[in-house]
């Protein structure tokens, strides 16, 4: 009993540093919202991400919040630059960006 006991405590630790956060994108995004989604899901696996074309609709300004692992231990800049890099086309297209990037707590 003790080791079926031990098992399931490590089974469950397993699982619990083990799986990757699937983000489902929110079903109302515009098509340049939802490219953008996208890319930065496939790179950065985040456990928040939200993009919103804040341009009024035409698709020139977004604004992105992004929460990923893959900030930890960068100062903001190198986030933001990281963010940007994966963006590089749809930058060339648009008027502007506003990025918000979260790293992991420092609590864990």
């Amino acid at each position: 009993m003790l080791t079926l006991r031990r098992g399931l405590a490590a089974s469950r630790a397993l699982r619990r540093f083990s799986t990757k956060p699937h983000l489902i994108p929110p079903a109302n995004l515009s098509e340049g919202e939802k490219l953008i989604y996208d890319k930065l899901t496939d790179k950065f696996l985040p456990t928040e991400l939200a993009v919103q074309d804040i341009s009024g609709g035409c698709g020139d300004f977004y604004a992105i919040k992004i929460a990923s692992e893959a900030f930890k231990g960068l100062s903001t800049l190198n986030q933001h630059r990281l963010v940007t890099r994966v963006l590089k086309e749809e930058i060339e297209g648009i008027h502007g960006l506003q990025v918000k990037t979260i790293p992991p707590s420092s609590e864990s």
